[in-house]
């Protein structure tokens, strides 16, 4: 919320609401609630030294993220949860995608690759742009290039932990959720591009329906709840309470940490970002 809507009243309303909901008579009924800070020169708001990562090069300071986030990668095992309970978010499925294939490198000797293939609808273009389909990556579908690991590699929506694999199916245990430690076959199969994406040429992708989840997309995170969670912001969000969307995804502050990529390569401001609020949600949501 920004200063002017910070009344008493209404945030001793708010925490009313929490505790009858959640029935338990603690602060705002246990859950975490963020305040937007004022803004300062630029509209910006200032984040605490606390929660940032001191940008330096592009290179050494996503690995300092990925090592706050991911401690001891290789330590973790097939029957860990911990790594299912830790995240990096960013804002957009570029920088995800981004992120996951760095860090599915850290494990080159115990990782499989799946091709998948690429058919085009209308069997006479197969020839022409098959080498064009395998350079897409659609929303929607999983990549051409599928990289996994045994104990570590996650997907997408239900994170799951990969523990073998086979050529036309993956045995997977659920991480999360009602069926949480459910083994699970994913199967690879055909899937369609849709028509509402802005995709040059419609084809058909036989794949694991699976993608890495080291890191996702801040808006995919909503509603869940995690260990530690490390915010890259290559640039500054773009929509209406995504910055309270990654900033509340952690059980505490301690477990939150940013990386703010400098909006020009001579400036030094990797402790301000810019936080989208629309003032007139807020008003309707008191009104």
């Amino acid at each position: 919320m920004k200063h002017q809507w910070q009344k008493k009243n209404m945030i001793e309303a708010l925490d009313a609401l929490l505790r009858d909901i959640i029935d338990i008579d603690t602060m705002f009924g246990g859950k975490v609630v963020v305040f937007r800070e004022r803004t300062k020169c630029e509209d910006k708001i200032e984040i605490p030294d606390s929660f940032v990562i001191p940008f330096t090069t592009e290179a050494k300071s996503l690995d300092a993220l990925f090592s706050v986030t991911y401690p001891d990668l290789h330590a973790f095992s097939p029957d860990s949860s911990m790594i299912a309970s830790r995240v990096i978010l960013t804002t957009k499925n570029d920088f995800v995608t981004e992120i996951n294939n760095m860090l599915i490198t850290k494990f080159p000797e115990r990782s499989k690759t799946f091709v998948a293939i690429d058919e085009t609808i209308e069997p006479n273009d197969q020839s022409q742009f098959e080498d064009f389909l395998h350079s897409l990556d659609p929303p929607g579908l999983p990549p051409y290039k599928l990289t996994l690991n045994p104990c570590e590699g996650l997907c997408n929506g239900t994170r799951l932990t990969c523990c073998d694999f086979r050529t036309h199916v993956i045995s997977a245990k659920i991480e999360s959720g009602d069926f949480k430690s459910t083994y699970v076959f994913i199967p690879r199969i055909p899937l369609l591009t849709s028509q509402d994406e802005k995709i040059p040429l419609q084809f058909k992708r036989t794949q694991f329906p699976l993608r890495l989840c080291f890191a996702m997309a801040i808006n995919k995170a909503q509603g869940q709840t995690l260990d530690f969670v490390g915010i890259y912001l290559h640039e500054p969000v773009f929509s209406h309470g995504q910055l309270y969307v990654a900033l509340s995804r952690a059980k505490s502050s301690n477990c939150v940490k940013i990386l703010i990529h400098p909006s020009t390569t001579d400036s030094n401001d990797d402790h301000s970002t810019y936080n989208v609020v629309y003032d007139e949600i807020i008003q309707k949501a008191f009104s």
